[in-house]
């Protein structure tokens, strides 16, 4: 009776791990950002790079700049960047606040969102 037992304990600890969650996977982590957030830096031309802690899908992430009166300030995506970075390149930008934000597709199919606010001085 006891190897009856001990085999039926071993199956219905099986069925129960079998329907236990499996962890989620991590989303794509901000790790460094030039600028830096809370930084003041020499305008008129920026360099914008984003590097993650993951592989993005370039094709669906995306930097958009915000002036500090809302409007969106064009930014040219690069190209031929490592796997995790997202990097852009302003000219002309006016001194002022400005708020970086950015929302990236992970390969393992998280989107993640985040801004980076900075400000821009005259060189």
């Amino acid at each position: 009776m006891p190897t009856r037992f001990v085999l039926c304990l071993a199956v219905v600890l099986a069925i129960a791990s079998a329907g236990r969650a499996l962890p989620a996977q991590a989303h794509a982590v901000l790790v460094e950002a030039t600028p830096k957030p809370g930084t003041t830096v020499a305008g008129p031309d920026l360099s914008i790079r984003l590097r993650f802690n993951a592989r993005l899908d370039h094709v669906r992430s995306s930097i958009t700049l915000i002036a500090a009166d809302g409007h969106a300030v064009k930014a040219t995506m690069a190209e031929h960047v490592p796997p995790e970075v997202l990097a852009a390149r302003t000219s002309g930008l006016a001194p002022g606040d400005y708020r970086l934000r950015w929302q990236v597709l992970a390969v393992d199919g998280h989107i993640t969102r985040g801004d980076v606010a900075f400000t821009v001085r005259s060189p």
